[in-house]
């Protein structure tokens, strides 16, 4: 008796799970994208490096996600490899529009808002991380809490005050209503 190939679960059914190879190729066609979220989340260049790798590691070993979600997969791997890196812990601080950053050294060109990035990365670890989680990369206030073990209280206080540092910094070029 013949076992199924790698790309079939029975008969001449396709596999609908997400292959080492389609984790590669993820990898390799954002590797960009994939790293400046790391840096973002991170704010250094050797931390965003570790997390990319253990990310690029930890999505090959054969997971069972749907082919159509290894992206987004890869990028929560990346988030939750970050979060352990740095352990980021809500602070005490006293929502907005949404916006978005694009590169380093760079301001942002969504439709929602312009910031510098530096002033992103000067934010406080758990700030920088709910406003990456929750404002770029569209996670839930819920989503954000569960996966940075906190309050949905303490991710609405840290977009907040995020925000407002954002604004506060004379870094922000506009913000859409």
């Amino acid at each position: 008796m013949r076992e199924p190939g790698r790309n079939q679960v029975r008969g001449n059914e396709p596999n609908p799970f997400a292959t080492r190879e389609d984790f590669i190729k993820v990898f390799h066609e954002d590797m960009n994208g994939l790293y400046q979220l790391s840096f973002l989340l991170t704010g250094d260049h050797e931390n965003a490096e570790k997390c990319l790798v253990a990310g690029i590691e930890d999505c090959v070993k054969e997971n069972r996600v749907f082919r159509e979600w290894a992206r987004s997969w890869a990028k929560r791997i990346i988030v939750a490899n970050a979060i352990r890196e740095l352990k980021p812990r809500p602070s005490v601080f006293s929502s907005l529009p949404s916006a978005t950053v694009f590169s380093h050294g760079e301001q942002s060109s969504g439709s929602r808002g312009h910031f510098d990035v530096d002033a992103v990365l000067g934010l406080g670890d758990f700030e920088r991380f709910v406003f990456v989680m929750s404002v770029l990369e569209n996670y839930s206030h819920h989503e954000c809490a569960l996966l940075l073990g906190c309050s949905v209280l303490d991710i609405r206080q840290g977009r907040l005050h995020a925000l407002e540092e954002l604004a506060s910094s004379g870094r922000v070029v506009s913000f859409a209503q």
